[in-house]
């Protein structure tokens, strides 16, 4: 409830709403050294090291073309933003779905509450863990195929590397504040699970079809083919965070989400000028977006459940 209070060792108390930095960087810190111990962290290292590597050698091998126009990073940054689109999101909800929901169904959440830790402060605290561990995870992996990426493509934009390691760290963020939003509602694990699984479905199959399905009924007449109908469309679209991840990216490298025939049709349809949410600056509000709303109903939620 949200008048339950922490009691720590010095007797003073703790409302559950209440944000305390030091307190979020405490759970942070253990969340993060525990999963650093663990094969987890070094495996997803492993893992980002040996993609960037392999599609770097497969274009160097493959791509002659490519490289002879010297766009060589912007192909790896096509290349792999593709497959961390779908990785990435799986990893996140991995880390993140049993976060608070494992520890409310072993009941050590209540030890980590005796301790002056709010129930904000966990929340807060099990984003920012598990988030640096996908995070530096990242970096780590970016950072070792730095060498062997340049060597092998010849021609090397760092800008669009960097570009592509921070918009990936942000959409993994992104993913960890919907499954630590999970795991704090569900006190269940197999249900936060399902729940993560759900999120993901939802992202990569029903928003998808959703929108498939409104381009069908407009086309079939079931839909009125009216601008304010096909803008409802193109906003719904451009509000997955899959979606945002590649506009992002275009945003700050030389890979564009849309080509310039996909362009130029907007620009038609919109007599001139693309609609703000079709904007890559918008892009980025969405995915930041998706990191602040769900943590915020994340507080709010478990500021009030009972334990």
């Amino acid at each position: 409830m949200s008048t339950d209070t922490a009691t720590g060792s010095s007797g003073t108390t703790s409302p559950s709403s209440s944000i305390n930095l030091e307190s979020v960087r405490a759970v942070a810190r253990k969340d993060f050294q525990d999963a650093v111990r663990s094969w987890m962290f070094w495996g997803l290292s492993l893992f980002f090291f040996v993609l960037l590597v392999a599609v770097t050698g497969t274009i160097s091998y493959f791509g002659e073309d490519i490289a002879a126009e010297g766009a060589t990073t912007e192909a790896l940054v096509l290349f792999v933003s593709q497959i961390t689109r779908l990785v990435i999101p799986l990893i996140a909800l991995i880390l993140g779905w049993k976060a608070i929901a494992g520890e409310r169904e072993t009941g050590s959440i209540k030890i980590l509450l005796s301790l002056p830790h709010s129930r904000t402060d966990v929340v807060l605290g099990k984003l920012l863990g598990r988030s640096a561990v996908l995070s530096l995870s990242l970096v780590i992996g970016f950072v070792l195929a730095a060498v062997p990426v340049a060597a092998l493509l010849g021609t090397f934009d760092v800008t669009d590397y960097v570009g592509l390691l921070v918009v990936s760290v942000l959409y993994g963020v992104a993913y960890t504040a919907l499954a630590i939003t999970v795991s704090s509602l569900i006190r269940s694990t197999t249900l936060a699970a399902a729940a993560a699984f759900g999120i993901f479905v939802l992202f990569y199959a029903v928003w998808p079809a959703l929108v498939f399905a409104a381009v069908l009924l407009i086309a079939f007449e079931y839909l009125p083919d009216s601008d304010l109908v096909a803008e409802l469309v193109l906003l719904f679209q451009s509000l997955n965070p899959n979606a945002a991840y590649g506009n992002v990216l275009s945003l700050v490298t030389s890979v564009a989400e849309l080509d310039e025939d996909a362009v130029a049709q907007l620009e038609a349809t919109f007599d001139g000028s693309i609609p703000f949410y079709l904007q890559d600056w918008f892009a980025l509000v969405v995915l930041l977006a998706w990191i602040a709303v769900p943590i915020a109903i994340a507080a709010y939620r478990f500021d009030r459940v009972d334990l």
